[in-house]
């Protein structure tokens, strides 16, 4: 695993110094992010809108201060936006490492947990992310809680607290479907684990989700969206 250090002045105070937040993002290639949005954007456009999710995403995590924050990167690190994103925002830069995104999301849980209590995984897809909501899922694992869920819409999660990185929770499940959550609450069950689940978030992966989000003035501003695909 290829890791660059962020050079800060100080240590920060976070508000849960023994956790890590770990933000799993693409580097924004036309082609190759938001396709399902392509059309009613340009592939362009898509990767614009993309980027502007995960400085969003970054805005809200670095800006609540709960806890140190690694961005997991892919397929590389060294790519020049998350040379960028190190630059402008007090994180750690990782390489996602493994197969599927059940893999690389199992390896990079394990390596936070080499150094921490507990972790937090999420995405950078959901509008609806607030401080509030990650400091909700942190308290959760805080008082004693296996595992976190933050359920979407689509059946899929927004994020995912762990203070165990068990292989059940990541191997065979089929990543992108209807069937993740339902399909991760079995195993947890499995497990028997005790779980906190969130109030349910959206994300913007089709088009009817980038009509919804444009219907939220607030929301659309956040990410640019007013001048995208019109």
């Amino acid at each position: 695993m290829t890791r660059q250090a962020v050079h800060t002045v100080g240590q920060p105070d976070f508000c849960f110094p023994n956790a890590r937040l770990l933000i799993f993002a693409k580097a924004p290639v036309a082609g190759e992010v938001k396709t399902r949005l392509i059309p009613p954007l340009s592939a362009t456009e898509a990767a614009r809108l993309h980027a502007r999710f995960i400085r969003r995403t970054l805005d809200v995590a670095c800006g609540s201060n709960l806890c140190p924050i690694q961005l997991w990167c892919s397929p590389q690190l060294h790519h020049s936006f998350f040379v960028d994103c190190r630059r402008s925002f007090p994180v750690v830069l990782h390489d996602q490492c493994g197969g599927d995104l059940g893999a690389r999301m199992r390896q990079a849980a394990a390596s936070a947990l080499a150094e921490s209590d507990y972790v937090l995984l999420i995405g950078c897809d959901c509008p609806t992310l607030t401080a509030e909501y990650l400091q909700q899922a942190l308290t959760a694992l805080k008082k004693g809680y296996n595992a976190v869920l933050g359920p979407a819409e689509d059946g899929g999660y927004v994020l995912l607290g762990l203070r165990y990185a068990d292989p059940e929770l990541f191997d065979g499940i089929a990543w992108g479907t209807d069937t993740v959550l339902d399909g991760t609450r079995d195993r947890l069950q499995r497990l028997k684990w005790r779980w906190h689940e969130m109030a349910e978030q959206w994300d913007v992966d089709r088009p009817e989700d980038l009509v919804r989000l444009k219907r939220n003035r607030a929301l659309a501003a956040q990410v640019g969206l007013s001048g995208v695909g019109r």
